[in-house]
């Protein structure tokens, strides 16, 4: 029996402002409209309701935007990489920026199992101490532990700080770099670094820049 599976490629796309309020679900589906748009010869799940064969990567937090997403569909069909990317960048919607098309081994394992850690950058709104805000994030970074609580689940959040420091201090915006671990199962949140620091996530916008995959490091 042939596989279905013929072809894979792996796509990099931004999440902007128009659509940073769509989930991860929501995304998905936009994602299957952009490929039907594209007419591109998708392979199908088997079943009663087959859908495309596509993988998004690491969920995105409602609410963030991102340059470094990514997607993978399997298609029935070779199509060079080049006209993959200008169809897709033809059919996607306002704030769904696709950046880059590559053909990938159909061997290779999964995004979700590949990805290690993710970089953010975050905007803090209005004036904030740089002295004050530096001894925050020193104590986070000094702490052993920094139990928490999630979907009334208990876990420690300081293994999943690889690292946070300031990016930008101007009395307009200050700015922190965070490097966060993202691996299945152990990934760590923005917004809870932020209260760990005494910042309310309500007033930053955080924006993803890159993933980590682990023969990176």
């Amino acid at each position: 029996m042939t596989n279905p599976e013929r072809y894979r490629y792996r796509i990099q796309f931004e999440k902007r402002d128009e659509i940073r309020f769509i989930g991860h679900l929501d995304l998905q589906r936009t994602w299957e409209r952009t490929l039907r748009r594209a007419s591109l010869p998708l392979c199908h799940s088997q079943g009663f309701n087959p859908r495309p064969k596509i993988n998004l990567g690491r969920a995105l937090p409602l609410g963030q935007t991102s340059e470094c997403e990514l997607i993978e569909i399997w298609l029935e069909q070779e199509i060079e990489p080049d006209e993959l990317l200008q169809r897709l960048k033809a059919a996607a919607p306002p704030g769904l920026m696709v950046v880059s098309a590559n053909q990938v081994p159909l061997s290779e394992a999964s995004l979700q199992s590949r990805i290690s850690s993710a970089s953010y950058l975050v905007t803090l709104d209005g004036e904030l101490d740089r002295d004050h805000l530096q001894s925050s994030v020193e104590r986070l970074l000094q702490s052993e532990t920094l139990p928490r609580v999630r979907r009334k689940k208990e876990y420690d959040l300081r293994p999943l700080i690889e690292s946070i420091s300031i990016a930008s201090s101007s009395p307009e915006a200050a700015k922190l770099l965070m490097q966060l671990a993202a691996r299945e199962g152990a990934s760590g949140r923005p917004e809870e670094v932020l209260l760990e620091i005494g910042l309310e996530p309500a007033h930053a916008r955080t924006h993803r820049i890159k993933l980590f995959f682990e023969d990176d490091l």
